[in-house]
Parts: structure tokens; C-alpha cells; sequence
């Protein structure tokens, strides 16, 4: 009686769990694998140069892990690119500061920004893509 009650808890969990990944906001740390497979396929992706030692940048991923299960975002697919270690993509993509970031609908760039912190504006920055 008790393990069943364990596995029914178990599978309720997982089903709850699996819901909310299914409409969630897709955050991920940078690779050139995911951005090319992700503008290839005409999706909207974002990138987020982050730097561990920026406050502005901390202050936007706090708000930005508000999103994590907005549906309105759950198209969208953000890559954290670490800002001291990506010179050669800062330099391609014209980034001159941490706290970037670029919104992609698919090869496509709609829109930049750099310092925004506030949820709402960065919200409306990032469904620029979807």
C-alpha cells in the first residue's frame, strides 16, 4: 500500500514537472552548435553576454529566470555567452559591452539592448523575437 502511494506521488510529480517543461523559456549556456541549429531552423533565439562579476548582468538574469515558465516566451530559446571568454563572437557580432543582448528571429537580428534590467522591458525586448 505504502510504495504504491509512493509511486503514485512519483508519477504525479513527473507529470506536473513535465508540464512546466513543456512551456518554459529555454536557457541555456552558449555554443555555436545551438545558435546555428537554432537560426537554421527559423526559430527566435536570444544571446546574453554575461559576465560573473556584473551586477547589471546578475540584475537581468534574475529577472530574465522570472520568465523560465511563461508561455508567451516558450518559443524562444536564450543562450548566456560568457562575455570574458567570447572575444571573437563580441567582436563579429559588434558587442561592445557586457549585459548585451540580441534577440534572433531565426538569421535575422530584431533587436539589441544593453543594461536593460527591468522585467517588463526586458520581456517585451525578448518577445520581439517569438
Amino acid at each position: 500500500m505504502f510504495n504504491r502511494r509512493i509511486a503514485t506521488f512519483a508519477l504525479a510529480t513527473a507529470a506536473v514537472l513535465g508540464s512546466f517543461s513543456a512551456h518554459a523559456l529555454i536557457i541555456k549556456p552558449f555554443s555555436d552548435a545551438e545558435l546555428m541549429a537554432a537560426q537554421a531552423a527559423g526559430k527566435p533565439v536570444a544571446l546574453h553576454f554575461h559576465a560573473s562579476w556584473c551586477p547589471t548582468c546578475k540584475a537581468q538574469t534574475k529577472a530574465i529566470d522570472t520568465f523560465k515558465n511563461d508561455p508567451a516566451l516558450d518559443k524562444l530559446t536564450l543562450l548566456t555567452v560568457d562575455y570574458d571568454n567570447s572575444k571573437e563572437l563580441r567582436k563579429a557580432l559588434n558587442v561592445r559591452g557586457q549585459s548585451t543582448i540580441i534577440v534572433y528571429k531565426g538569421k535575422t537580428e530584431v533587436v539589441r539592448d544593453a543594461g536593460e534590467t527591468e522585467a517588463p522591458a526586458l520581456k517585451a525586448l525578448l518577445l520581439k523575437g517569438v
